[in-house]
């Protein structure tokens, strides 16, 4: 089992910047893939990064270059820090983890950007 606990969301005005954390319960060397992923009102959960064990980070389109993800292994955490912000990255951002070939969410953290 893992547990994951988000932190961080809040609201911020267009071109502001904001950082999530999430916190994992399991050594974060052991779980092979981390990310973050986002929902907005009425839209599907899309991946905004993630991270392989291992591998570089990958990241969808529309946050490249403003977003940034980085797993403390020492810490057991896994951020987004996420800059210039507009009013389409309003969404709940959820934390997710595979581990053993299942995969884990934390309960979600509301990022609101305003214009």
């Amino acid at each position: 089992q893992v547990q994951l606990v988000e932190s961080g969301g809040g609201l911020v005005q267009a071109g502001g910047s904001l950082r999530l954390s999430c916190a994992t319960s399991r050594i974060a060397f052991s779980i092979s893939t981390m990310g973050w992923y986002r929902q907005a009102p009425g839209k599907q959960r899309e991946l905004v990064a993630a991270m392989q064990r291992g591998s570089s980070p990958n990241y969808v389109d529309s946050v490249k270059g403003r977003f940034t993800i980085f797993r403390d292994y020492a810490k057991n955490t896994l951020d987004l820090q996420m800059n210039s912000l507009k009013p389409e990255d309003t969404a709940v951002y959820y934390c997710n983890a595979i581990y053993r070939g299942n995969a884990y969410w934390g309960q979600g953290t509301q990022v609101t950007v305003s214009s």
